[in-house]
């Protein structure tokens, strides 16, 4: 009998040896994975004119600005470690989108954003962590954010009406001019 509880006594603790080697093999597999860059997309959308005298004087869509700006630098550890101050500039973000700026569309991506930062925020504080599920969410926020500008960009653009108006003052120009011309010809 005791040698029963020996042999068992040996086993459970040979058992717990391997379980602790094979955490100190994913600790190091781990921080080799957390220094691997975010891949973020290289495009960046150019706020019109018009657009960018808007923003420049909205703090949180310059501090909005900073943050995708930097994510496109980080590591994993990096984001995982600012995702709490991303998702808050994201969250003031979405409640601070002043009068003229304001649209159905523009606060829909303001939301998707503070979304995908909280999303980020929440992956980066489980006791798990999805390495491949927060460098997704990191790599779709720099993406959400050009579909913003695009938004703000497209409360600029101007309207057929708008194009129609133009070319009938270009037309009234053309025929002022050559209305003139042609008297200053017949003299």
């Amino acid at each position: 009998m005791k040698k029963l509880v020996f042999i068992s006594f040996i086993f459970l603790w040979s058992c717990g040896e391997k379980s602790s080697n094979k955490d100190i093999s994913s600790t190091q597999l781990d921080s080799i994975v957390l220094q691997q860059p975010i891949k973020t997309t290289n495009q960046e959308v150019v706020l019109l004119p018009e657009a960018r005298e808007q923003v420049i004087q909205w703090l949180s869509y310059i501090a909005a600005q900073n943050e995708v700006d930097q994510l496109k630098n980080y590591n994993l550890q990096q984001t995982i470690e600012s995702s709490k101050p991303i998702s808050q500039v994201m969250e003031s973000l979405a409640s601070s989108i002043p009068d003229s700026l304001s649209s159905n569309a523009v606060r829909a991506r303001a939301n998707v954003l503070a979304t995908k930062a909280k999303v980020l925020d929440q992956l980066s504080h489980r006791r798990q962590l999805d390495a491949d599920a927060i460098t997704e969410v990191a790599g779709e926020i720099p993406v959400e954010f050009n579909n913003f500008k695009i938004q703000l960009n497209e409360l600029f653009l101007k309207t057929l009406e708008d194009f129609e108006e133009e070319l009938d003052e270009f037309k009234a120009e053309r025929d002022t001019i050559s209305t003139t011309s042609d008297s200053i010809s017949a003299q």
